[in-house]
Formats: C-alpha cells, sequence, structure tokens
C-alpha cells in the first residue's frame, strides 16, 4: 500500500501548533467510555496479573483483536486510549485495553512497575489472552511510551506469538533524546505534570516499593534522576543512560518482520524530530512511516472529522492491511 494514498494531515481551528495539538486532549477532557467491557486478569509468570479491559463491536465478525498499550503514566483510562477504542470498535475491531505493571488499574494484582522495554510482560500478557480471542491474530497498537514497547517487541521477533501487525503512535524510539527535550526549558509545565503523575504512580497505594526506592522517587527533581535512582537500579541497569539505549525502540526497528505502521509529528513537542528524520525508513521494508509536519503529541486534531487523524489512518491502514474493504469512514 502506497504510503503516499494517505490524505496529508491538516489542523483544525482552532488548535493550531504542536503544543494546542498536544494540549487539546486536556482542555477537551475524555471522552465516555464505552458500556458493557469486559475485565480480564492477565497471568504473569510471577504470580501477578495485568489488568486488562476489553470491547466488542456490534457485530462480532471474524477479525484480529486489536490490543493497545498505554503511554507512561497512563492506563485504560487516559484520554487517548478512550478516544483510539471508541474509534475502532466503531469500526468492527475488538479491542483490549491493556494495563502494565504499575498502571493503576492493575494496581491491585500487579504491585510491580514498567518500563520502556519490558516486552517480557507484553509477551505473557498475550499467551495469558484466551485462545477464543486470538484464534484470528493479534494487532499491537502502542501510544507514546506504549510504541516504544510494542516496536521493541516487534524488532524482537514477537516472541512467537500470532502478532500479525502492529501500529505505533507518536512514539519516543529516542529514549535519551526524548528525556533530554522533556528536561528543556521550552517543556517545564509538562515536565512538572509528567514526573509528578509518574511518581504518584510509582507510589500508589499497593506498589511494591523498598524504602530507599520511596525516598529515591520523592527526591527526584527530574525525568533523568527518577529513571536513574528508580527504573535503572530496579530493573539491572547501570544508569538512566544504559537504560535508555538498551531499550531504545530505534535499535529494534531493523528486526521488524511484520507489517509496522509508524505514525509521528514533527511538530511534536515533547520527542525531537530528528529522532525521526535521521533514520532511512525506505531501508525499513516492513515498516510503513507517516511523518507529519504537524499534529503534536497523540494530537492530530485535524480537518474533517472530530475522530483523530491517527485514529482514522490507523483504521483505514488496517481494513486494507486484512482486506476487509472500504472502511466506514476516510483517513482524510
Amino acid at each position: 500500500m502506497p504510503i503516499g494514498t494517505v490524505p496529508p494531515f491538516r489542523e483544525r481551528a482552532p488548535w493550531f501548533g504542536g503544543d494546542l495539538q498536544t494540549l487539546r486532549n486536556v482542555i477537551c477532557g475524555t471522552p465516555p467510555d464505552l458500556a458493557g467491557g469486559e475485565r480480564l486478569l492477565l497471568p504473569m509468570s510471577d504470580g501477578d496479573r495485568l489488568a486488562a479491559r476489553l470491547d466488542w463491536p456490534t457485530d462480532r465478525i471474524a477479525r484480529p483483536l486489536i490490543v493497545l498499550v498505554h503511554g507512561l503514566a497512563g492506563s485504560e483510562a487516559s484520554g487517548n486510549v478512550v478516544a483510539s477504542k471508541r474509534h475502532l470498535v466503531g469500526q468492527g475491531w475488538p479491542v483490549l485495553r491493556l494495563n502494565l505493571r504499575g498502571a493503576l488499574p492493575s494496581c491491585p494484582t500487579a504491585a510491580g512497575h514498567y518500563h520502556a522495554g519490558r516486552t517480557e510482560d507484553l509477551a505473557e500478557a498475550l499467551r495469558g489472552l484466551p485462545a477464543d480471542l486470538t484464534r484470528h491474530g493479534i494487532v499491537l497498537l502502542g501510544h507514546s511510551l506504549g510504541g516504544n514497547l510494542v516496536l521493541k517487541f516487534m524488532g524482537e521477533g514477537g516472541h512467537g506469538l500470532p502478532v500479525l501487525a502492529a501500529v505505533a503512535v507518536s512514539t519516543p524510539i529516542d529514549l535519551a533524546a526524548t528525556c533530554a527535550r522533556m528536561m528543556s526549558r521550552r517543556n517545564v509545565v509538562y515536565h512538572r505534570h509528567m514526573l509528578d503523575a509518574m511518581k504518584r504512580e510509582a507510589l500508589a497505594l499497593g506498589a511494591a516499593v523498598s524504602a530507599s526506592e520511596r525516598a529515591a522517587i520523592a527526591a527526584a527533581k527530574n525525568v533523568y534522576e527518577f529513571d536513574d535512582r528508580f527504573i535503572a537500579p530496579r530493573f539491572g541497569y547501570r544508569n538512566a543512560q544504559d537504560y535508555y539505549e538498551s531499550n531504545a525502540a530505534k535499535h529494534f526497528l531493523a528486526g521488524i518482520k511484520a507489517p509496522t505502521l509508524v505514525l509521528h509529528a514533527l511538530d511534536d513537542p515533547w520527542i525531537p524530530a530528528a529522532c525521526y528524520t535521521a533514520i532511512d525508513w525506505s531501508r525499513l521494508a516492513m515498516i510503513e512511516a507517516l511523518l507529519t509536519a504537524r499534529g503534536g503529541h497523540l494530537g492530530f486534531h485535524g480537518q474533517g472529522s472530530r475522530v483523530p487523524w491517527h485514529d482514522r489512518v490507523t483504521a483505514w491502514w488496517l481494513a486494507r492491511r486484512f482486506r476487509l474493504g472500504p472502511s466506514k469512514s476516510s483517513p482524510g
């Protein structure tokens, strides 16, 4: 499928520029969730269970299951996650929203914590799905940090699971560069908000953190210190830089063997454009990269529809990838 057939993204007034595209998700609030979702608890080898929420379309036709992975300090209830789920279910796809370890819905049954490259948890969660959910295959969809997890998983070969395709949106494929951008002066408000959210999540009731870890989390003055003093030592990395380099999706792209769509806006205020423009995407045969000049971070609020453009393009791409015929809405 030639990527040039996708209509270009055009911002919708008044959401002009990367910051307003990003902030609209907060300003306008989370869309209402769909009623009737099913709660699943997916077993981990250490006895923990990850919480997931499954939603079915009205007509249960034979389609792969979309497993949607949230971003940093997010969950099944994040506004962008709910919006994507609503559109994809409306387009006829079953969608399972997976809450990683440490995400609030998983806290009662999984006291640990996730990180940007903890793909073994994703693999175990997928293996724990009932066979009737995966008999038509699996599609992975990752938002932001969840996209890094998905791309790394795909680059590792898919862990022997029936993952047929993947989509990653607004992904920090270079973790070190993204951390540096987040801590820049222009992002001071974003940084403060994100660091506070990370701390609340890590220290939530039921989280398994030691006294020394609790002190390190509380004392962290920025995202780098949080990763350097809590995430890195907890998971056996020498320091934050070692953690970033070991798990950055950019190092795993060449290993991807299944069709994968990458959607990213070059004006994303959190992720430097150079992370994407430095890559020769034409050499990565299984990846279709669609980079837009505008769109912000998980924004893509465009002309022609109130549905975010990245959700429309995702549904459009998947319908064509699986030869499902025209989707219910165009991606334009």
